[in-house]
């Protein structure tokens, strides 16, 4: 198989580390052909914290998902998280060069310029800068100008950006793995991308990513991103305070959590990750639709789950309306604080589309809808196929996004979608790669 038609993408998160690797057809269509998810490990919060350790987890991911697949990566796009993430959205203006002519891909690139040129520390690098809407000669709401004519051409964007230190980190853990990065993609985004309809985007939507260690924010209006932020606050917590709660390991608190929610197991996941054993979350010895029953004691069986501490039963009361209920409220709490601060809080009649692992959590939807008044829903990934059966889930919508953008940003390679602002220019090919292109350079003068 041709290695230039293989794309891939490895969503670096805080709890795990998933790689999947796809073929481009003919029509553009990805198909799977390898996954491997393995525990993240030197991550924090969505940042590196150890590189060594945080090298050897995406190189175990990487490996895995190209053993499957059978075909090494050439190419691969990042997600990056983390609460050094932050957006604003700025103006550009150009007049257009050939006035008596049409506006050309050039114009749209030097107005798009003209937007970035903004004081930024020397600490932030820019990630995305996504055009909102154009306009032409005091002509609003235009997509795409090209081939219209005109002679002032402005533009609204919204720009996405990230801590310089925290970015460079993430690319040292790739640099001496021998594959090229094609892009670093904002978590966020990169689920939109596998969650989001065109419908849904063009109405107005708020899409919230619950990852492991932090929530990612996606606000659309009129079909494009118009606020992007980060809280450091995710589905791990959840399980710390299960752990307190129930005063058990972390490890045990995870598979109740996990199996409460009726989070399927798939098989790239690795056992400890997933917190499952041979048996499923059950309420009595036996099983009834996969899931937990429940009776009128509101007592739940633990013993299939296998727990060290020995740990029999509990009551559902106490660990949904006591433990985890209140951590969800304060995640969705802060949710609907950045949706006040965007000011696009009337702007958005789809209401919210959940994402993420901890979407799945048990009350999720229910917390999320009292306490941001908006109808929600979860986003399943969509517009792939191959190896998705076990991976069609929420958890995977980062890793899926960053498929489709690459794909997307590959076939455009217009100032509109491609590349991702200054950090292009600094990224170093390594590797085998870099090294033959060293040699090269060693014998020019």
């Amino acid at each position: 198989m041709a290695r230039d038609r293989i794309i891939s993408g490895i969503d670096i998160g805080t709890s795990k580390i998933t790689t999947l690797v796809a073929s481009v057809e003919e029509d553009g269509e990805l198909r799977i052909i390898g996954v491997a998810t393995t525990t993240s490990h030197g991550i924090r919060k969505g940042q590196i914290v150890n590189i060594e350790e945080a090298t050897s987890a995406i190189s175990d991911s990487l490996e895995a998902a190209e053993r499957m697949a059978g075909t090494s990566v050439g190419k691969t796009f990042l997600s990056v998280g983390g609460a050094h993430i932050a957006s604003l959205n700025s103006h550009g203006v150009v007049a257009v060069a050939e006035p008596d002519r049409e506006i050309t891909p050039n114009d749209v690139k030097r107005v798009i310029d003209a937007a970035k040129a903004i004081s930024l520390p020397s600490s932030r690098d820019i990630l995305h800068v996504v055009p909102r809407g154009f306009i032409v000669d005091g002509q609003e709401g235009i997509v795409d100008p090209v081939n219209m004519t005109g002679v002032r051409l402005e533009v609204e964007t919204h720009m996405i950006t990230g801590g310089s230190i925290a970015i460079r980190n993430l690319l040292k853990c790739i640099e001496d793995l021998g594959v090229e990065v094609g892009g670093l993609v904002f978590a966020g985004l990169a689920a939109a991308y596998a969650s989001l309809s065109d419908t849904e985007k063009e109405l107005g939507v708020v899409l919230v990513d619950v990852g492991g260690g932090t929530t990612d924010i996606a606000i659309y209006v009129d079909g494009a991103l118009s606020y992007s932020s980060v809280i450091p606050i995710g589905a791990i917590n959840i399980t710390k305070d299960i752990a307190a709660g129930l005063r058990i390991s972390l490890e045990s608190a995870e598979k109740i959590k996990l199996a409460l929610g009726n989070v399927p197991k798939t098989v790239a996941l690795p056992e400890e990750a997933s917190g499952f054993g041979e048996t499923a979350f059950v309420k009595t010895s036996a099983v009834e639709g996969g899931k937990a029953k429940t009776d009128s004691k509101d007592e739940i069986d633990l013993s299939a789950l296998h727990l060290t501490e020995e740990l029999r039963t509990i009551s559902r009361k106490t660990l949904v309306e006591g433990i985890i209920k209140p951590r969800l409220n304060e995640i969705f709490s802060m949710v609907g604080m950045e949706i006040k601060k965007s000011g696009f809080g009337g702007m958005t009649p789809s209401g919210i589309v959940l994402t993420g692992g901890g979407a799945l959590t048990a009350g999720a939807v229910e917390s999320a809808r009292r306490n941001l008044a908006m109808p929600v829903h979860i986003g399943m990934p969509h517009n792939i196929t191959g190896l998705v059966d076990e991976i069609m889930t929420p958890a995977y919508a980062v890793s899926f996004g960053l498929l489709l953008y690459g794909v997307k940003s590959d076939k455009d390679e217009g100032p509109l979608f491609g590349g991702f602002g200054k950090i292009s220019d600094k990224i170093q090919i390594k590797g085998i790669a870099g090294k033959v292109i060293d040699l090269v350079k060693s014998f020019l003068p």
